[in-house]
This record gives C-alpha cells, structure tokens and sequence, in this order.
C-alpha cells in the first residue's frame, strides 16, 4: 500500500511539473495560475482578520497577479509585527494550504472534509471577496468541479484531487521565485513593495534573506505533508 501511494505522488508531482513545463497544457496552466493566486491572496486576507484586522476584497488580475486589500491597523498585535505576518501569510498561504490538502488525502474522511470545507471557502470568497468577472468564472468552475467530485464520493478520485491540488499549490511557491527575490516592482505606473520586501522593512533583515526562508519552509511543509501521507 505503501508503494503504491509513494508512486501515486511520484506521478502526480511529474504530472504537475509536466502540466507547468510544456507548452501544450497553456489551456490548463492560466485557470491554474488564477487558483495559485487566489491561494495567495487569501493568504493575505485571513492572516490579517485572524490577527483582528480587516480584510476588504481581493484583485486578481489577467495577467496572473493579484492583491488583497486588508486593514491590520486594529490588529491586537504591534502594527509593524501585524504587517510582517500579513505579507508571509499570502507567501506561505499555499503552501500551508497544499500541505493540509496532501494530508487530508491519507484518510477517507478527512478527505471528504477537507474538500468540503476547500469549496466554502471558494463560495464565500466569491460571494464577498472577490469582483472581477473573469475571477468570478474561473473560480466558479472550480468550485463546481469540487462539488462534482464530492458528491460522486469516488475515494480515489477524492485522493487525486487533493493530492494534486496540494502539489500544485505548494509547487506555486516555486514559480513565484522571481517575485519571492524582488524588492520592488511597478504596477499602473506606480512603485509598490514586494511581500518579503514588507516583512523586512516591518521587522529586520533584508528582502533576500525571507525570500529564502519562505522557500525552505515551503520544502519542508511539502516534505512532511508527503511523509505523513505515506505513513502506514
């Protein structure tokens, strides 16, 4: 049984890798981009209400990126410390979010949670958070698409899912590298701060040295995600 899952995950990490490396899956990789973003700014979202603060509505733009727009001002913790935990939290949001979906993949009903529980929080989103249309259609497909899996309750397609969306939201921290290294970039012709660039100006360090962090969290989060899902 063992192996069998150890050559479930081999193949939907080459899977995922193939779908994010060749040309002829473009069709499967922006829906998926929109997804990997909307993981991020969630990210962003519900680390600053969990700290007490607000969180408005989201953007996600055609070109793949996006921004959440939240308030830590009411944080119940220091403001620079609250906006520190709100940039990691869209950094490391799917790859806390790809660790907990490959887990819950190991036990029926935690897969069956889980995926409920994954398609609320994509309702809720595009019921208050989000505005554009183009988001407004890409998630919606998703979340029909979950609903379809959940209420066939085919185990093993359940398992699939989970196990590739978890790979492919923990992965999504990878193709982020470039921006994951960068200070500071233009948008409508204006300079903004990148997430690890607003970590280090809100506690210490610089820019590089979190983008490194995030990254060696991330591998690990996979790593031990994985390793639970194998154990017997």
């Amino acid at each position: 049984m063992k192996k069998k899952s150890l050559l479930t995950i081999i193949g939907i990490s080459v899977l995922v890798f193939l779908l994010w490396q060749l040309p002829y899956f473009g069709y499967i990789q922006y829906p998926l981009l929109l997804l990997g973003t909307w993981f991020h700014e969630m990210g962003h979202g519900l680390t600053a209400l969990l700290l007490g603060g607000k969180f408005y509505y989201l953007e996600i733009y055609d070109n793949g990126g996006g921004v959440a727009y939240s308030n830590v001002s009411f944080s119940y913790l220091d403001y620079h410390i609250a906006r520190a935990i709100t940039s990691a939290g869209g950094l490391l949001g799917p790859a806390i979010s790809g660790a907990i979906l490959i887990a819950s993949a190991r036990n029926q009903i935690t897969s069956k949670i889980t995926l409920w529980l994954l398609l609320t929080i994509i309702v809720v989103s595009l019921c208050i958070w989000i505005h554009e249309m183009l988001a407004l259609i890409i998630l919606s497909v998703f979340a029909a698409i979950l609903f379809f899996i959940a209420i066939l309750r085919v185990r093993k397609l359940e398992a699939f899912t989970l196990l590739f969306l978890g790979t492919q939201c923990v992965l999504s921290t990878y193709l982020q590298t470039g921006y994951l290294f960068t200070k500071q970039f233009e948008r409508d012709g204006r300079i903004q701060y990148s997430d690890t660039q607003m970590i280090a100006a809100n506690l210490s360090g610089t820019y590089w040295m979190w983008a490194i962090l995030i990254l060696l969290i991330s591998i690990v989060l996979l790593y031990k995600s994985y390793q639970y899902y194998l154990r017997k």
